[in-house]
């Protein structure tokens, strides 16, 4: 099973690794190719057996409670993105010389295998912040453009669905994760883009350096365009590293003025002078910072990253501008909430790191800040000093709030602070009456917690929907 499609899966001993998201399709699209299919799995819940049932009724074969073994006479193992590398199961594998492939790389094996079904290129989105984002932004552009296309991968339509199903697609918006890449070894896009890349899940990859690794596949064997971000040189030296098709150009985007090769801002245009005849003296308008929303610096740059894969696919300057007029970004994500008494409050409970908060608090200029959960192993030194000129007052809640406290005592020590020693959900409510408290006309109140919110809540979400009840409350008070 070396880098080629398989045509002939008939009989083959296919191990799948979790059941899930992804391990279910990829069981029953296996099954249905004719494998010999083994799933395995760690837990043995009351989900896992109803999952489990279904498969076997169908001819799977499901072990519960034992994802460390790998089965007699496997010839791949097909496994679920959060299964981290150094499991046993991989490393009988990697014994057994059998091969290891995730969602992604089977999606990718399976194009081309639906009789009379086109087979679309795939433009790739990655980075720690911004991912979905980007997608749905550069999925959003290419339909204004008139092309067949869906968000897939880590969102949306699942990669197997976007494959195998009926319906035809010209091109694929692809967001992957630095997990899903990882079991990527074949995956080759026509262009890609990288968004930044700062420390994130280095307790699955094992260090920052494997982390940065696996982002930079996504580059490897792109066709047209390998697209950085100027203001971040790690991705830059990913697409160095990168070995790509003949031909394959590097693409900048940048907040500030574009050099050749270059998509950026001008004077609130967004700009393009990579795609262009003479890109040494020329340019191209695509769209106005006011068309991209909201027109936060991050989420221009995110425009930009879209643009620039959809312009290496070819697509019109109009529709770049159609396409991110007509988008509009998922909850929780910088939303504007509400207005109460000249104070802005804004959700971005998305912002789940230090690298997403510390781009949604450079959005303002004035800002009560609502932080805290659970850390996930971050420190917050560099967030809180290049953010403490913006802030009137820090509200603190969540688990881990005490690391934010003792980042703002060192960086910010101006900074009025209060201390919520709650993790209960209805904290939210008192959170957002002090930060309505401490806030001034003309300030935001904005929730960009830099961390995980399970501590509190079921899920960001859930954080989300908090925060925004507790916003209509203070209105209706007010």
């Amino acid at each position: 099973m070396g880098s080629g499609q398989v045509t002939d899966w008939q009989g083959k001993h296919v191990t799948v690794a979790g059941l899930g998201v992804s391990g279910v399709p990829a069981a029953k699209v296996l099954h249905g190719l004719g494998a010999r299919v083994t799933v395995v799995n760690d837990g043995d819940d009351a989900r896992a057996r109803e999952q489990a049932a279904a498969l076997e009724a169908l001819g799977v074969t499901v072990r519960l409670g034992d994802g460390a073994t790998l089965p007699e006479g496997t010839e791949l193992v097909v496994t679920a993105p959060g299964w981290q590398p150094d499991k046993p199961l991989f490393l009988a594998a990697e014994r057994a010389g059998v091969p290891v492939w995730g969602d992604v790389e089977l999606a990718w094996r399976l194009r081309g295998t639906v009789p009379g079904k086109p087979v679309a290129p795939w433009l790739c989105v990655t980075g720690t912040n911004g991912k979905t984002t980007t997608t749905q932004m550069l999925a959003s552009i290419l339909r204004a453009a008139g092309l067949r296309t869906a968000a897939v991968g880590n969102i949306g339509v699942s990669l197997l669905d976007a494959v195998l199903g009926e319906e035809p697609y010209d091109v694929l918006a692809v967001e992957l994760s630095s997990y899903q890449l990882h079991w990527a070894p074949s995956l080759r896009a026509h262009s890609a883009a990288v968004l930044n890349l700062a420390p994130d899940h280095l307790d699955w990859h094992g260090s920052m350096e494997a982390y940065a690794r696996d982002k930079g596949r996504v580059y490897e064997g792109n066709q047209v365009a390998c697209v950085y971000n100027v203001a971040d040189k790690a991705t830059e030296d990913l697409v160095r590293e990168a070995d790509v098709e003949e031909g394959c150009r590097a693409i900048g985007f940048t907040l500030g003025t574009p050099g050749p090769s270059q998509l950026g801002v001008v004077d609130g245009i967004l700009i393009d002078r990579a795609f262009v005849e003479n890109r040494r003296e020329s340019a191209q308008e695509l769209a106005e910072v006011s068309d991209v929303n909201p027109p936060a610096p991050h989420n221009i740059a995110n425009a930009l990253a879209a643009a620039a894969l959809a312009r290496a696919f070819g697509v019109p300057p109009q529709a770049v501008r159609d396409g991110l007029r007509a988008f509009t970004p998922d909850a929780h994500r910088i939303a504007h909430v509400a207005d109460v008494d000249g104070v802005a409050y804004v959700d971005d409970s998305k912002a789940t790191n230090t690298h997403a908060a510390e781009a949604s608090l450079a959005a303002y200029g004035s800002i009560v800040w609502i932080a805290g959960g659970l850390a996930k192993g971050a420190t917050f030194d560099e967030l809180v000093a290049r953010s403490a000129g913006r802030l009137r007052g820090v509200v603190l809640i969540g688990a881990d709030r005490a690391l934010i406290r003792e980042a703002l005592a060192r960086h910010a020590p101006e900074v009025p602070v209060v201390d919520l020693d709650r993790t209960d959900t209805g904290a939210m409510l008192q959170a957002v009456q002090e930060a309505a408290r401490l806030a001034q006309p003309g300030d935001t109140v904005l929730l960009a917690p830099a961390c995980a919110s399970m501590d509190m809540f079921a899920n960001y979400n859930k954080r989300g929907d908090a925060f925004a009840e507790a916003v209509r409350e203070l209105g209706a008070g007010a």
